[in-house]
C-alpha cells in the first residue's frame, strides 16, 4: 500500500513491507543473493531492520516478488535514507562476496563470530570492540561470586553463582555466557523449524536481552537482536560449534524486542509485543 505524500514512515514499516515481498518470492537468503548484486549478509541486515537497504535493493526485492515496487519504494522514500544508502545505484559497499559483517574478536576458545552494530550508545562506537568482549576464563577470575545454600543440599553445602559483571547499558555489546547474565535468563519467546530455534532470551538481574539460536547439525549461522533501531548481530562459522548467541541489549524490559538467526539461507523472528506478560 502506498504511503501517503508528506506522510513519515518508520523503519519498522519498510522492514515489514519487505519480509512480505521477500516471502512472496519464496526465495531463500542465499537464493536472494545469486539473483542480485548483494550477499546473504546483506540481506539478512535489511530484513531485520539492522540496516537500512539501498532503493536499489528494495526495487530488487519486489522485481523478483513480481509485484509493483512504487509502493515499498514510496516507503523507502518516506523514511529518509542515510547518506550512505541514499545513492542505491549499486551493491552495499558491505555485502561483496567474503566481506566481514565487522571486527573480528575472539569470543570462546577456537571461536571467532564477526559481530555487527546497527546502532550503539556513543560510549561504546569510541572504543575498539575487543574491550567490550570478555573472554570465559577472564569472567571467572574478575565476577564476585554469590555463595547461596541450596534446598535439598547437606547442610553447609554451597553453591557458587557467578554475580552479573554489568548490569544495562553497561552490558550493552557483551555476550550473555561470558558476563554472567545468562544465569537467570528466560525465554520470553521462540520460534522452531526443522533445524533450529531461535529464542529470545531475558536476564532481570543484568536488564537484558539477546538472541540465542540451537541448530541441529554444523551450520553457520547470524543472529541478532533488535529494539527499534539499535541492534546487534554476530556470524558464526560451521565449525564454530559454542557459538550460540547475539550480543546483548541493555533494556528495561524485553517486551518490543525481536530475535532474529539467519540459518541455511532462511531467516526466522520471534519477539515479544509491547502489551504482552513477561515470563518471569
Amino acid at each position: 500500500m502506498r504511503q501517503p505524500q508528506g506522510t513519515a514512515a518508520s523503519p519498522g514499516q519498510l522492514t515489514t513491507a519487505l519480509r512480505e515481498l521477500r516471502d512472496r518470492t519464496g526465495l531463500s537468503l542465499a537464493a536472494l543473493a545469486a539473483r542480485t548484486p548483494y550477499s546473504k549478509s546483506a540481506w539478512h541486515r535489511y530484513l531485520t531492520g539492522a540496516k537500512h537497504p539501498p532503493r536499489s535493493a528494495v526495487e530488487a526485492l519486489a522485481r523478483l516478488s513480481g509485484a509493483d515496487p512504487d509502493p515499498a519504494l514510496a516507503l523507502w522514500d518516506a523514511v529518509g535514507a542515510p547518506p550512505s544508502a541514499a545513492a542505491g545505484t549499486g551493491p552495499d559497499p558491505e555485502s561483496g562476496p567474503g566481506r566481514a559483517s565487522g571486527p573480528e574478536s575472539p569470543h570462546r576458545s577456537g571461536s571467532r563470530p564477526r559481530f555487527q552494530s546497527g546502532s550503539r550508545p556513543a560510549w561504546v562506537g569510541r572504543l575498539p570492540l575487543l574491550t567490550v568482549l570478555v573472554l570465559p576464563a577472564a569472567v571467572t577470575a574478575m565476577a564476585a561470586p554469590l555463595l547461596m545454600s541450596s534446598p535439598g543440599r547437606p547442610a553447609g553445602a554451597r553453591v557458587v553463582v557467578a554475580a552479573p559483571r554489568c548490569h544495562g547499558a553497561s552490558c550493552q555489546g557483551e555476550l550473555p555466557d561470558a558476563s554472567a547474565c545468562a544465569g537467570d535468563a528466560r525465554t520470553q519467546s521462540a520460534v522452531s523449524g526443522t533445524s533450529y530455534t531461535v529464542r529470545l532470551r531475558y536476564s532481570p538481574s543484568c536488564r537484558t536481552v539477546w538472541s540465542q539460536v540451537r541448530v541441529r547439525g554444523a551450520v553457520a549461522r547470524e543472529i541478532s537482536v533488535r529494539m527499534g533501531g539499535n541492534v546487534l548481530s554476530a556470524t558464526y562459522a560451521a565449525g564454530d560449534t559454542s557459538g550460540d548467541t547475539s550480543p546483548m541489549l541493555g533494556v528495561s524490559s524485553p517486551r518490543g524486542v525481536e530475535a532474529c538467526a539467519e540459518v541455511e539461507g532462511k531467516l526466522a523472528c520471534t519477539g515479544l509485543g509491547p502489551d504482552a506478560p513477561v515470563h518471569p
